[in-house]
């Protein structure tokens, strides 16, 4: 701030002794050194003052940081909580029931099987008919027993 040095000091030292009087030396000296000490206490307030301003501007933006790290943390567990609930597995669900019901599906009688009401000979179309019955409800056809031939007679030559 000032620059002093010891050349300096020691200029304004005989500066001093050849100004100042033997007798009021003493007294020049302890207010010269009181005013040295309350600029070198305002310097380290201002110092430590300065210094807690930074602090605080540092301790600022780390809580900035930290409620920005907070609220990701919150968004993040209301997403998990929701893929969980999306990925809960219903508690009614019976797998072998599910199997037994697919395999009943496949099982089924035929459909109903019925008659096309377009003509293909471009006659206008027949009055409806009676229900078409099911294959499954049909009635299976009669017996076919196949005819045994008699045996030739033998002959008595024979």
């Amino acid at each position: 701030m000032f620059d002093f040095d010891v050349s300096k000091l020691l200029i304004f030292g005989i500066v001093a002794l050849a100004v100042i009087p033997p007798k009021d030396l003493p007294r020049v000296m302890r207010v010269v050194g009181q005013a040295l000490g309350r600029m070198r206490r305002m310097a380290s307030e201002f110092q430590g003052q300065f210094m807690e301003a930074m602090r605080e501007a540092d301790l600022e933006s780390v809580k900035k940081e930290l409620d920005n790290v907070k609220a990701e943390l919150n968004s993040a567990q209301k997403e998990l909580t929701a893929i969980e609930q999306s990925a809960k597995i219903d508690s009614s669900f019976d797998p072998a029931l599910a199997v037994h019901s697919e395999q009943s599906h496949s099982t089924e009688a035929p459909k109903e099987i019925g008659r096309s009401d377009v003509s293909l000979t471009g006659e206008p179309p027949a009055p409806a008919e009676p229900a078409v019955e099911t294959l499954a409800s049909a009635a299976p056809p009669p017996a076919i027993e196949p005819e045994i031939a008699a045996p030739p007679p033998r002959d008595a030559a024979e």
